[in-house]
C-alpha cells in the first residue's frame, strides 16, 4: 500500500511540476483541521512528508489560522502548538483576520503564483480549491498523508493550454524572464526616469528676460545714428552759410 501510494504521489507532483512549475521545496499551507487530524492520527508531518512528497517540504501557515485556532479554546491546543512550528506566512489581512479557510484561498489567488499546496480536512474549503486550477490538495486519511489527484478543473485548464487557448501562469513566468533577459521588457524606474526628462524644460520667464535685453542693447545703437545725423545736418549748413558769405 505504501508503495502505490508513493506511486501515484509521484505522478501528481509530476503533473503539477511539468504545467504548473511547482518545485522543491514544497510549500503546503496548513489549516487548523489538518493539524487536528495529525495529532489525533500521531502522524509526524516533518518526517513523514518529505518521505511522502520524495524531496524537501516546508510547513506553513498564516497568520489567520493562528488566530482561529486560539479563539476555538483548549479542545485544539495541541493543534495551536503544531500550526505555531510552521512558517507563518504574510497574507493580506492585517488588520482584521478572517476565518482559517478564506485566509487559504486568498494565499492561493491568481495562479497561484508561490506554488502552494493546501492541506486541508475541510471539504467546503477542499471543494472550492479544486475549483482553482493548478493547486495540489492534500489531507489524511486513517493516519496516512494523501496528495489528491488533479481536480477536473485543472485538468481541462491544461488541455486548454495545450491546446492553444490559455498560456498557463508559468508560461507567463517564462515569458517575462526571457524578455528581461534580452533586454525587452524595460523596468519601470527607467520609464519613471524618462518621463522626468521629458517633464523638465526651459523657464518661459527667462525668455522673457531674453527679449528684454535685446531690447535694451538695440537702444543705444539707435541713439547714436540719431546722434550721427544731428552732426551731419550742423555741418552742411554751415558750408552754406560760408557760401552765402563770399557770394556777398
Amino acid at each position: 500500500m505504501k508503495i502505490t501510494r508513493q506511486k501515484h504521489a509521484k505522478k501528481h507532483l509530476g503533473f503539477f511540476r511539468n504545467n504548473f512549475g511547482v518545485r522543491e521545496p514544497y510549500q503546503i499551507l496548513l489549516d487548523g483541521t489538518f493539524c487536528q487530524a495529525a495529532l489525533r492520527g500521531r502522524v509526524q508531518l516533518r518526517e513523514q512528508l518529505p518521505r511522502y512528497l520524495m524531496g524537501e517540504t516546508q510547513l506553513c501557515t498564516t497568520r489567520c489560522v493562528l488566530k482561529e485556532l486560539e479563539t476555538l479554546g483548549k479542545d485544539l491546543y495541541g493543534a495551536k502548538l503544531i500550526a505555531q512550528k510552521c512558517q507563518v506566512r504574510n497574507c493580506p489581512h492585517f488588520k482584521n483576520a478572517v476565518s482559517g479557510s478564506e485566509c487559504l484561498l486568498s494565499m492561493v489567488e491568481e495562479g497561484n503564483p508561490h506554488h502552494y499546496f493546501v492541506a486541508t480536512q475541510d471539504q467546503n474549503l477542499s471543494v472550492k480549491v479544486k475549483k482553482k486550477p493548478g493547486i495540489p490538495l492534500m489531507f489524511i486519511i486513517q493516519n496516512t498523508i494523501v496528495l489528491d489527484k488533479p481536480s477536473p478543473k485543472t485538468i481541462a485548464f491544461v488541455k486548454a493550454v495545450e491546446s492553444g487557448q490559455l498560456v498557463s501562469v508559468h508560461e507567463k513566468e517564462s515569458i517575462k524572464q526571457l524578455k528581461q533577459e534580452q533586454g525587452l521588457v524595460k523596468n519601470p524606474e527607467q520609464r519613471r526616469r524618462k518621463k522626468r526628462k521629458k517633464i523638465s524644460g526651459p523657464n518661459p520667464l527667462s525668455c522673457l528676460k531674453k527679449k528684454k535685453k535685446t531690447e535694451d542693447t538695440k537702444s543705444p545703437a539707435s541713439k547714436k545714428k540719431r546722434k550721427r545725423i544731428r552732426i551731419r545736418n550742423r555741418s552742411t549748413s554751415k558750408v552754406l552759410s560760408e557760401k552765402q558769405n563770399a557770394e556777398g
